[in-house]
């Protein structure tokens, strides 16, 4: 699941003009880099997958600021994928709003997730590598 979600990813950018390339290995910090060549800027990306809709477990603690983090959802066969494009900063600005009750309490879950919903605004967002 996840390695389709990054080739999909890398296929997209390819698709609008940014070079990328994936990173192979276990434990990767990172998933994806990419070269945007009209701004001459490099980004790190980390690819969060899932077959269909439900959270995505993250810990807020493994995010980095200014890292983008691209959410997936394949779909069904037919069906085309969904892709949710945010960078680390914008995810741990608003806790309560990406991760719900997964940190309000004072013991964190032991499974905090993304919570899809959330990331409604910003489907599609590949703007993101213009910046």
């Amino acid at each position: 699941t996840g390695m389709a979600g990054e080739f999909l990813v890398v296929g997209k950018l390819f698709k609008r003009g940014y070079q990328a390339s994936i990173t192979f290995g276990n434990a990767k910090a990172i998933d994806v880099f990419v070269f945007n060549p009209k701004n001459n800027k490099t980004y790190n990306v980390q690819v969060k997958t899932l077959r269909k809709k439900n959270c995505f477990l993250l810990k807020k603690e493994h995010i980095t600021k200014d890292h983008i983090y691209i959410f997936v959802f394949l779909n069904e066969f037919n069906e085309n994928e969904d892709f949710f494009i945010l960078t680390g900063h914008e995810l741990l600005s608003e806790p309560d709003k990406f991760f719900g009750s997964s940190y309000k309490n004072d013991k964190p879950s032991k499974m905090p997730a993304v919570n899809y919903g959330s990331l409604q605004e910003y489907k599609d967002n590949w703007f993101v590598f213009d910046n």
